[in-house]
Formats: C-alpha cells, sequence, structure tokens
C-alpha cells in the first residue's frame, strides 16, 4: 500500500521497533545467564539451567541457571552480610544509591523496554510508556523515604534480609514495586523473578551494580517453582513478598506458618468495571479497553466483569463490539498494535479452555475477525455476554484478554454483585455523578478503586487487595511498613511457660462469692449459656475453685461471627459515636475498680498494688483508643496526574482475636480496644486459665452503650477455639498472642479464604508499656487501606 491509500483507508501501517542493542546484550550472554550473587554472576552449582522463549514467536531468547536451595543459601549469606553495613550507612546514604538506580533505569529505558516487550510479549507502546518510567518514578519515590527515615520512621528499624518472588506479568515494575522499598528502608533482597521472563531482572542487578550498588544488597535466583520454595523455606529470610496466583499465594502462608516470617501476598483478582446509565460512553468504552486488553488482560486486576446499568446495556455492548472490530493484535514490537501475545502455550490453553466453558454454561462469545499471528501464542479480544453471576467464567480468573458482561438494575445491585467474589482487588466506577461515584466506592470490597479511569498505578498510592486478593500494600507510606518493625518489638523475648496450676481436688469446694460463680457466654449483646452445657473451672495459685466459665464450643463461635456479622453498622457509625462509647466504657471499668482488682488479685495471685495498676492501664488503653477513634485518618496523594487518591482507612470486618495469660484483663483490653476503635466487630477468646476476667467485662459492656455483636466473648480451651476460628470463612481477621503453636496454628489454617493475621510467634509482649502494646502498630493492624482515584477536570 502506498502512503496515500494509508490515508484514505486509515489503517495503520506496521512501525517496528529496533531490537539490536537488545540483541547484543544477549548474545554477550549467549552462554547462558548465571545467578547474580554477591555482586557478580554464577552459575548454578548443579549446573543445570532453563531455556526461556519469545512469546510472539516461541523461539528460544535466553538460557539461565536453574536455582536449587544451595543457590538460594549463596544468596541468602551474601544478603545477610552486606545487610548490617547496609543498614548502618544510613537513610541518607542509601537515598543516593536509590536515586542513582532511578537514574540508570532512565538512561537505559529503551533497552529495558524493548528487552522486557520480548521476553513478556506486551506491546512496545506499552513497555516504553508505563512500566519503564514507574519503574523509575517507585525508586524515585522510595529514595524520598530512605532520605526521611531517620525522621519519620525513626521508631522502625528493617527486617533483615527479604526474599522477593515475583510474577511473569510485570517482569520490572514488580521488581520495583517490591526491591525499591526494601533497599531504601535498610534490607538487603533475594530476588526470585518468574521462570518465563527473568531478563529484565538480570539487566537490572548488572546495571545496578555498575551503578554503585554495593554487593551483596540485591541479589538474583533465577529457576522454576522449586527454587521459590527453597527461598520461601529459608531460615535466613525474614520476609517474603510474593505477587502471583492465590493458590501459590496459599502454599507460601502455609509453609511459612509459625516462622516469624513477615509476609506479604499480592495475589488474584477477578475485578468489577462498573457503569452506571449516566456514565460518559465514550469514556467507559475506551475504560473497558485499558481495564481488560491492556497487557492482553494478564493483569492480576484486570476489569474483567463488565456491569452495565440495564438502561444502557444493549447500546453499550453494541458500541463495545464497535471498538473491539478496531483492535490490533499483532508483534509486541510494533507501535502500531494495541495487543501482544500471551506468555506461552499454558496460558492460551488456559484461556481457550474456560472461554469454552463459558460458552458451554450458556455465555454467548464474541470475538472481531481482526486476525492474529499464526507464529507464537496470541488470543484475539473476547466479549461474553449473557453471562450468569455463579458461572465460571464470572468467579475464575481467566487472566487473559476476555470481558464478561451482566447488567444491573440499581446502585444497590451493582454492589452486591461487584462484591459477589471471592477476589478483592481492584474496581473500576463510571458515572458523572461524583456523588454517585463516591457512595459507591466505599462499599466496594476492594483495595483499589478508580473513579472514571481504571489501572492507574503510582508509587506514593498503595496497592494491595482484600480477601483472597492477599494483604499487605506496596507503595506509598503503608507499603513501607511493609519493611520495617516497631524497634520496641524487636526486644521482645520468648513468652516463658505459665507454672502448672494446681490440681483441685474432688473435695474442694468454692469460696463464696458476691457474683454467679458461673459465667456464660457473651453473643449478640447476650449472655448465653454454652451451646454444650459445659463448665470450665477456674483455679487460683493457691488451689482454690473461685469459679466456673462457659466452654464454647465450634457452634458458639459461630453464633458470635454470625453476631459479629449482623453488627456491621458499627463500622459505618461515626469515629465521634465510638469514641464516646469507648470512653464510656473506660469509665464503667474505672467505677468497679475496686471488684476487678479483687478478682485479679485472687485469680492470678499478684498483689494488691499490681492488680490496681493493671486495672488503671485497662481503664488508660481504652481512653487512648478512645482519643484514636477519630484521628487515625487516611491521606489525599497527589500522583501525577490531574486528580487525587483518597487512601482510607477502613475496618477489615469480624476480627478473631485469642488472647494470652499474662495481664489478663490488660492484655484483653489491649487487644480488643483498636479493633473496635477502626469500626471492626469481634469476636474474643479470652485467657483459658483466667477467663473469669473477661466475663466479668462483659457486665461492664452492658451498661456502657456498646452495641449488641460489636464485642463477643466466647470462654472455653484456648487451642480448640482458635483452630475454629481460623478455619472460619466469614472472619477476615485474627491476632493471636500467646504461645508459638497458637501463632502456627493461626497462620496455618488461615488459608481458607486467606485471612489476614496478627500474631506474636510467642514472644511476650509488656502490656504496660505504652511503646509496644498500644499505639500506630495496633492500629494499622486494625484497618486495610483503600485507595480511591479521583481524576478531575475535562
Amino acid at each position: 500500500m502506498s502512503v496515500a491509500d494509508y490515508f484514505d483507508s486509515l489503517d495503520y501501517g506496521p512501525a517496528p521497533e529496533a531490537d539490536d542493542n537488545v540483541r547484543d546484550w544477549l548474545k554477550s550472554h549467549e552462554a547462558g545467564f548465571g545467578h547474580f550473587i554477591g555482586g557478580g554472576f554464577r552459575p548454578s552449582r548443579s549446573g543445570k539451567t532453563l531455556v526461556t522463549h519469545e512469546p510472539a514467536t516461541g523461539e528460544k531468547l535466553a538460557k539461565i541457571a536453574l536455582g536449587a536451595a544451595e543457590d538460594i543459601d549463596d544468596a541468602v549469606a551474601a544478603a545477610a552480610k552486606a545487610q548490617s553495613s547496609w543498614e548502618a550507612a544510613g537513610g541518607r546514604q542509601r537515598a543516593r544509591h536509590i536515586y542513582a538506580l532511578a537514574r540508570m533505569v532512565q538512561r537505559h529505558a529503551r533497552l529495558f523496554a524493548v528487552l522486557e516487550a520480548l521476553d513478556n510479549g506486551k506491546p512496545i507502546r506499552e513497555t516504553r510508556d508505563l512500566d519503564i518510567p514507574l519503574v523509575a518514578r517507585h525508586f524515585y519515590h522510595h529514595a524520598g523515604w530512605a532520605e526521611l527515615q531517620d525522621s519519620e520512621l525513626a521508631d522502625h528499624q528493617p527486617l533483615g534480609v527479604v526474599g522477593q518472588i515475583i510474577p511473569w506479568n510485570f517482569p520490572l515494575l514488580m521488581l520495583a514495586w517490591k526491591v525499591a522499598p526494601a533497599l531504601a528502608l535498610g534490607n538487603t533482597v533475594v530476588l526470585k523473578p518468574a521462570e518465563s521472563t527473568p531478563l529484565t531482572a538480570l539487566l537490572f542487578a548488572e546495571l545496578a551494580a555498575r551503578a554503585g550498588l554495593p554487593a551483596g544488597v540485591l541479589n538474583v535466583v533465577t529457576g522454576d517453582g522449586s527454587t521459590g520454595s527453597a527461598l520461601v523455606k529459608h531460615e535466613g529470610v525474614q520476609k517474603i513478598a510474593f505477587t502471583g496466583s492465590t493458590d501459590v499465594g496459599r502454599i507460601i502462608r502455609a509453609e511459612t506458618a509459625g516462622s516469624g516470617k513477615s509476609l506479604t501476598l499480592e495475589l488474584g483478582g477477578k475485578s468489577p468495571f462498573i457503569v452506571f446509565d449516566d456514565a460518559d460512553m465514550d469514556g467507559a468504552i475506551e475504560g473497558v479497553v485499558d481495564a481488560i486488553w491492556f497487557n492482553q488482560g494478564q493483569v492480576c486486576c484486570a476489569g474483567s466483569r463488565l456491569l452495565v446499568h440495564e438502561g444502557i446495556h444493549d447500546r453499550f455492548i453494541a458500541r463495545l463490539k464497535e471498538r473491539m472490530d478496531t483492535l490490533r493484535v499483532g508483534h509486541p514490537l510494533d507501535k502500531a498494535i494495541d495487543m501482544g501475545a500471551i506468555i506461552e502455550k499454558s496460558q492460551l490453553d488456559r484461556i481457550r479452555t474456560l472461554v469454552d466453558k463459558g460458552v458451554e454454561e450458556g455465555a454467548e462469545a464474541y470475538t472481531p475477525d481482526i486476525g492474529t499471528p499464526k507464529k507464537g501464542f496470541f488470543y484475539p479480544p473476547t466479549l461474553l455476554t449473557g453471562v450468569e453471576p455463579a458461572s465460571t467464567v464470572a468467579t475464575e480468573e481467566i487472566f487473559g484478554p476476555v470481558m464478561v458482561a451482566m447488567s444491573f438494575r440499581t446502585p444497590d445491585e451493582a454492589v452486591a454483585l461487584a462484591n459477589n467474589s471471592r477476589y478483592g482487588l481492584a474496581a473500576s466506577v463510571w458515572s458523572e455523578n461524583i456523588s454517585l461515584a463516591l457512595d459507591i466506592a466505599p462499599q466496594l470490597k476492594a483495595g483499589v478503586v478508580w473513579v472514571n479511569a481504571t489501572n492507574l498505578f503510582d508509587a506514593a498510592v498503595g496497592f494491595g487487595g482484600y480477601r483472597e486478593s492477599g494483604y499487605g500494600r506496596e507503595g506509598g507510606l503503608e507499603g513501607a511498613y511493609e519493611y520495617l518493625k516497631p524497634k520496641a518489638w524487636a526486644a521482645r523475648k520468648p513468652r516463658k511457660p505459665a507454672p502448672p496450676l494446681p490440681v483441685v481436688e474432688a473435695t474442694d469446694s468454692f469460696e463464696p462469692m458476691s457474683v454467679d460463680r458461673t459465667a456464660k457466654l457473651y453473643i449478640g449483646g447476650k449472655q448465653t449459656r454454652p451451646d454444650g452445657n459445659y463448665s470450665l473451672t477456674i483455679v487460683s495459685p493457691k488451689g482454690k475453685v473461685i469459679g466456673e466459665v462457659g466452654e464454647g464450643n465450634r457452634k458458639d463461635i459461630r453464633n458470635a461471627v454470625a453476631a459479629a456479622r449482623k453488627a456491621g453498622g458499627w463500622a459505618t457509625a461515626s469515629t465521634h459515636l465510638r469514641a464516646q462509647i469507648l470512653y464510656y466504657l473506660g469509665e464503667n471499668l474505672a467505677a468497679r475498680t475496686d471488684e476487678f482488682v479483687g478478682r485479679l488479685t485472687v485469680m492470678t495471685g499478684v498483689n494488691k498494688a499490681q492488680a490496681q495498676k493493671e486495672v488503671e492501664t485497662a481503664i488508660d488503653r481504652f481512653f487512648t483508643y478512645a482519643a484514636w477513634a477519630d484521628k487515625f485518618d487516611g491521606a489525599v496523594h497527589s500522583p501525577p496526574l490531574r486528580g487525587v487518591a483518597l487512601a482510607m482507612n477502613e475496618p477489615i470486618g469480624v476480627a478473631g482475636v485469642i488472647c494470652p495469660d499474662e495481664a489478663p484483663l490488660l492484655s484483653f483490653v489491649s487487644l480488643v480496644a483498636p479493633l473496635m476503635a477502626m469500626g471492626n466487630r469481634v469476636v474474643a477468646v479470652p485467657s483459658e486459665r483466667y477467663g473469669l476476667i473477661a466475663a466479668d467485662f462483659y457486665q461492664v459492656m452492658e451498661t456502657s452503650d456498646l452495641p449488641g455483636g460489636v464485642l463477643n466473648i466466647v470462654t472455653g480451651h484456648t487451642m480448640e477455639l482458635t483452630k475454629t476460628l481460623a478455619d472460619h470463612d466469614d472472619v477476615d481477621i485474627i491476632w493471636a498472642f500467646g504461645d508459638g503453636e497458637v501463632s502456627e496454628v493461626v497462620e496455618a489454617r488461615s488459608v481458607g479464604n486467606m485471612k489476614r493475621t496478627f500474631v506474636d510467634n510467642g514472644l511476650a509482649t509488656n502490656w504496660y508499656d505504652p511503646k509496644v502494646a498500644e499505639g500506630r502498630n495496633f492500629l494499622r493492624q486494625s484497618v486495610q487501606v483503600k485507595n480511591i482515584w479521583i481524576p478531575y477536570g475535562e
């Protein structure tokens, strides 16, 4: 065709990007890439290798080392050796290195962009204009946190050696998301890139060394799933940060249970794309293109569920199909294409299988007649209509260029359909009525919500999910905290085992008491007898029977969780109201100080002065969290676009709390109060040994205007109730403080719904020290951050 013909047809001609520099770099490593450990490349100990291929052609791209446990040992040793000096260099010195990495990325931007397109199969326009600039942005942003660390994060210290496992869909960007904050804040890293796409990580490591990054600070070990498993299991690693599938995330959660490792999981998604009838239809249709056909739909937060108001549904779908007819699929180095290649044949087969399943279940598939290359792994943009909410394609993550469409009638129905997923990563809301959009956004169970936009990212704005999309955040201040630990917690020692209680003889009898000696459970704002009608005897250190508590079981936990779920109004209650009620709880506890002092002295054996201190500190703790209730705010971020991102601290939902034996009243209050202050509803399991103190406390609750179901108390055998709470799929988070076995059980059994956990790993907490036992560390664990992006202007 001539130039004149192109002007007549308005068809795009090919615009290939040169790849000479990348091919030259690959040729310089023609013998194969080793692992990057301790500042240089070295082969695998076993000598084994893998071959990577270009998704667009299927041709061999490079040979890489296949890492095993011995290689991970070497990398962790190198990282551990470098960590103390890297931390000691201080934030300002580290900032210089991180700035240098940002500039290094910018200097070699085109080399990275072309290599990423070849290695991953995504269009060069995306790697050049989106991925690489955002990579540099992350290093610039986190260099700033390094510079400010000594003043703004002075109460925290780095975790140590961090293991990071990144996926194949955004190889270099995921490296930046994880490596930049880890290094900036004083950690060292062992990075395991995806088996299919390791090349930009290896290039980055090579250039970082040239830029002056000290040896051992960043190590890259390539390989397959077994390599990642060895990294997860390594005892020298203090944290694992993983991005990938929910199934693998479950394995990692189970594998690290009880190890004391910090964990960040960014997992799968099935994100809703909601279009109201007043939306700018042209803008929303372009939003769909960006939501699901960006990176061939191989995006964890892809807007893969299209929910359209029924009044515009048919017109919207017709217009969307017209837009699909103009999309171009081709070689990723062609600057005139919209979609590149699927990563590999196995993923292509999975996409085809799921689409066929959707059609089999009644959906209608639309694929534009636009053609795809015959060589390589390509799949055309696809739209499935007539999809039922419970169908496979509406619930399973396809991870390909496939959009499923449904309609809704009312905003409430839109929210219900959007939240009808086990995932909760992202959502997109389209409406010209900003009041409607900002009413819907907080109701969506998603960590990120875009208003009249989609797939916006920035280093200053946290990213992460709810539910089976994982937990933890990457980016922003909340992401920085994921690579730090409170200095006050670093000095904790293993909890000493409690001395055995004296054996109670059958002839022993109750002491005369002024209250009912057989305490009940407290569920839904009412005293209730345990389902099994069994009781546990509470014995003093002197061997005297001082009372009984109900022995809760699985059904009691079920009832308590149901009551907590029903009390959802607490989450939406004003922070002022929550503060008032917490103040009232503290006030009413103060009015009964003598009673609680007496109970503690008899039950635990402490002297009156110590018991008095415990009660007074518990009262102060209620007052502290009452003060925090309306002050632990979010933030307004200013990302580099015309708009803002609102970081909102939201309650997590239903929280299970396992309380320790030490300071039984104070530890109970210290654990339930921050959760309640932030709007969560709690199912608390008090100390098995000292359960009477919590049973006494529910009498305080009954006089303090606390709505029923906000705080539920189930006494009984700690381990049995812990397992039940951890297994319960309607519990959103568990805090467990006690012996190490309790922490391990909670983490291992939380994998069902990937609930968040906050455990002490058997380390003793000084509940009297406010630096250790109250404040922002507990408040951060009580909320999940939702970032709502609001672009503005024409």
